[in-house]
């Protein structure tokens, strides 16, 4: 006799994209994004006009996940959300609707830890061996992670002050780019001379990162530049933009390596929305082939905020019986 498959319905909200998914014993079946606009006009996320968005979003999104995947509330065998950390009214929302549709359908509910969830995203489509080491870079973390398992993650470094993609947002504002910007850095980078200009580079110890250097760096030099000519930052933008994206990467690349060797570790990926940058991405592919690394790198699509990822994490959780009651709540902040 068949077991019955495990159905999850997968919920991320952590910031200004409403996710759903349905992941059907591990595979991702369907994974619907709302992206949030509204967020351009002001160079940044608004907290209450994110939540706001979250109500109007939800179950549309939802209502498309079930049935890309051909199915109804009845088919859901658990619920999975993100749980932690994030916005806390974003949270919320995703929260509240996933407890109320596991109560409703009597079903376990699950809660998946955002971050966590990043790195189980090479596990969508591909099965890294273990220890597998992810460096995990978004717009609010920064971290150097070792998987012993799927669950069983060991946070090697993070960054003491700025993440890596609040410095490359940072810097196009200074520069004059629209939010979201580190996509458009990106972009320019691909055009400029990374040796144009030099900033400093992350000199913390160990796996530790700090970005805060960079940007101020950034500010004073365009400051000075200006004075000369107002128009500098439009005429260099292109070499601009490549040599913050060339010191980043640097920065990033010097400690993973160092983690990589000191492990002895040769299964190595990046996560996060910064691992879409393609600078990083080359990075990672050469390094690879100069230190005999097996490299795992993400679809675009499984970058950035996604439900698929909260589903994956959720059905290797749900094989390890590891629910939450309804008296769990939402946290801005999470330890690991």
């Amino acid at each position: 006799m068949e077991s019955k498959n495990v159905n999850i319905l997968a919920i991320e909200s952590s910031c200004d994209e409403t996710s759903a998914a349905i992941v059907q014993n591990g595979k991702v079946l369907s994974n619907h994004i709302a992206t949030q606009k509204i967020h351009e006009r002001y160079g940044g996320v608004v907290p209450e006009m994110a939540s706001r968005a979250h109500v109007e979003n939800i179950v549309p999104v939802v209502d498309a996940a079930m049935k890309d995947a051909g199915m109804t509330p009845a088919d859901i065998t658990a619920v999975a959300f993100t749980q932690a950390p994030g916005l806390i009214g974003s949270l919320l929302v995703g929260s509240c609707f996933a407890k109320s549709f596991a109560q409703a359908r009597n079903i376990p509910l699950i809660a998946v830890h955002h971050m966590q969830a990043h790195v189980l995203a090479h596990f969508i489509d591909e099965q890294p061996a273990f220890p597998f080491m992810c460096l995990t870079v978004s717009g609010g973390h920064t971290q150097i992670v070792v998987c012993h398992n799927h669950l069983d993650m060991e946070v090697l470094g993070e960054t003491m002050d700025d993440a890596a993609g609040e410095a490359f947002d940072k810097v196009a504002k200074m520069l004059g780019l629209p939010y979201p910007g580190g996509p458009l850095i990106d972009k320019y980078a691909a055009q400029g001379n990374p040796e144009k200009f030099k900033f400093p580079a992350n000199e913390m110890k160990d796996y530790t990162f700090s970005f805060s250097g960079i940007k101020t760096s950034v500010l004073y030099f365009l400051q000075a530049r200006r004075k000369e000519d107002p128009d500098f930052a439009e005429k260099n933008m292109a070499d601009i933009c490549a040599s913050v994206q060339h010191t980043i990467i640097k920065t990033l690349m010097t400690k993973l390596k160092k983690a990589a060797q000191d492990r002895g570790i040769t299964h190595i990926g990046i996560a996060g929305g910064v691992s879409a940058n393609s600078g990083l991405r080359k990075a990672l592919k050469e390094a690879g082939d100069k230190y005999g690394w097996t490299v795992y790198i993400p679809k675009f699509e499984y970058c950035t905020d996604n439900a698929a990822m909260i589903g994956v994490t959720g059905y290797y959780k749900y094989l390890q019986g590891s629910f939450a009651d309804m008296s769990v709540v939402p946290a801005a902040r999470a330890k690991w």
